[in-house]
């Protein structure tokens, strides 16, 4: 398995009508260095396909208590302070975000040393956040991977929720308990196959920085 990162975020955010590529241009002008030199690593960042006002990224830690020490050093620290003002104006909700820890990382899935493209992407990115109650997670490798594969849908990566208390506070967490999986566009078969299963799907577009693409 990649080895970084043991910790996840999934964040999505509902922006301002219109704010979108506002957002984009600071994060990839400053917040991706800016987040990875405080031990943080950025994995991608996206465009929503189907909603022009939601952001999407993921973003990685080593431990969990590595992840208090990053969000401390950013968000005190004067990268944020900088340009905080303008990234929280498009900003309608933040919170959507979920704690998360890799059950599988496949080859594609990007390490912190992956080169870090600066030309806009055509790939598209689809990601799943299906509801997890008991047994979900097993359920989930013992049918779904194996019908996925069938029709060509084997996922980048595969996370479920790391259920402990948040050790970052100001930025409050979904507490629901989930399974997510993130794969490189999905087809009519693969969705044919997902119908059977309730969740939220994500179409995603990389932004010109993000390494999963």
């Amino acid at each position: 398995m990649n080895e970084c990162c043991s910790v996840v975020d999934l964040r999505q955010y509902t922006l301002h009508p219109g704010a979108r590529d506002t957002l984009i241009d600071v994060f990839d002008e400053h917040f991706v260095e800016g987040q990875e030199v405080c031990g943080m690593h950025i994995v991608g960042q996206f465009r929503d396909l189907d909603d022009p006002d939601r952001f999407v990224w993921l973003r990685g830690f080593n431990t969990l208590d590595a992840r208090a020490e990053a969000l401390k050093s950013f968000y005190y620290g004067p990268v944020w302070r900088e340009h905080a003002a303008v990234a929280n104006a498009t900003m309608i909700d933040s919170d959507n975000a979920l704690l998360l820890e890799p059950i599988h990382l496949g080859p594609d899935y990007p390490s912190p040393n992956s080169p870090r493209p600066t030309e806009p992407a055509e790939s598209l990115i689809t990601g799943f956040v299906h509801p997890a109650g008991p047994g979900f997670v097993e359920q989930f490798q013992r049918e779904m991977l194996p019908a996925l594969a069938e029709v060509g849908a084997s996922p980048l990566a595969v996370f479920r929720s790391l259920v402990v208390e948040n050790n970052f506070p100001q930025l409050p967490l979904r507490d629901d308990v989930v399974l997510v999986w993130l794969a490189r566009g999905v087809d009519e078969q693969a969705r044919e196959v997902l119908r059977a299963w309730e969740g939220q799907e994500l179409r995603l577009r990389p932004t010109s920085r993000s390494q999963l693409r």
